[in-house]
């Protein structure tokens, strides 16, 4: 039994497909299904149940693969302690970000780490929440910047700032006239909203209470919610008059457009905001690396 096999065992598990889980260990199909098959018969239980469609671990499957991610996570650990006794800031960190952060925060965040931390480069991996949350608690990733409230069991936040809602509007939209916008005001207007599973779409409806009705009356009445996939693809919409939409601050740069094709305006208020984090495990062992991205941000 190897590190490298329970690697596939736990990719197989999360996937459910052999062709998947070797893609995301970055290696052939037959060389995964072959190591899944060696590691059932040295332990000479089935692991998976196999079907045309999908495989699923069988119940003593679902058991070794939580204690391999346990074992792999502490194998990390032993390495992260290794690292940590040359220089907590001598090597590669990786680090993952939400969406609607990592392209706006990682920009700032380098170079400053380019600074105060030459030797430790990042990877950076952009997701939604819950899959940051997965690989955070794997030790597949080493800390990750998520929106608060955000709880996970042995893991640690840090708030590391906060970060005003502002509207985005076409420059002859008839709130563009506003030096404020009420959050209330949005509902009358076509609103476009990040897509399902995006924390920030939940927050902006819940700093607009009016709009989540506004979507329910348009579900019922079978007219399509506009979403983007990002929050640039919002602003690309917003310029070609497609209707109007709430970003974070940091994302309000519309210096790429021409002319004034479009103008930002805050809210009354109290102003809509949110509370970036960084989260990371407990028994996470770089605390100086740790200290120096949140501080990195603040400076």
């Amino acid at each position: 039994m190897t590190l490298t096999e329970l690697r596939y065992l736990v990719a197989l598990s999360e996937t459910g497909h052999f062709r998947k889980a070797a893609e995301q260990c970055n290696v052939s199909q037959p060389t995964l299904s072959i190591a899944i098959k060696r590691l059932e018969e040295e332990l000479g239980i089935a692991l998976f149940e196999r079907s045309r469609h999908k495989v699923c671990a069988t119940p003593i499957g679902e058991r070794i693969v939580s204690q391999a991610v346990t074992v792999l996570q502490e194998t990390q650990n032993l390495l992260h302690l290794a690292e940590q006794g040359k220089d907590p800031l001598g090597s590669v960190m990786s680090v993952g970000a939400i969406y609607t952060v990592g392209p706006y925060l990682f920009p700032r965040l380098i170079n400053r780490l380019q600074q105060v931390a030459p030797e430790m480069p990042l990877f950076i991996e952009e997701s939604y929440t819950a899959v940051l949350r997965g690989k955070l608690s794997r030790g597949q990733l080493d800390a990750i910047f998520v929106a608060l409230p955000f709880t996970e069991p042995e893991v640690v936040t840090r708030p590391v700032y906060d970060e005003a809602f502002v509207v985005l509007l076409p420059q002859d939209h008839p709130l563009a006239g506003e030096k404020r916008v009420d959050p209330q005001a949005l509902a009358k207007h076509r609103v476009l909203l990040m897509g399902e599973g995006h924390c920030f779409r939940d927050q902006v409806l819940e700093a607009c209470p009016g709009l989540q009705q506004s979507i329910q009356e348009d579900y019922a009445s079978g007219h399509a919610v506009v979403e983007g996939s990002s929050l640039e693809t919002l602003k690309h919409m917003v310029a070609s008059g497609l209707g109007i939409t709430v970003l974070p601050r940091s994302a309000a740069d519309i210096a790429t457009y021409s002319g004034k094709t479009l103008v930002v305006r805050d809210f009354t208020d109290p102003v809509p905001q949110r509370t970036i984090a960084l989260a990371w495990r407990v028994s996470y062992p770089r605390h100086q690396a740790i200290d120096t991205l949140a501080s990195a941000l603040r400076d």
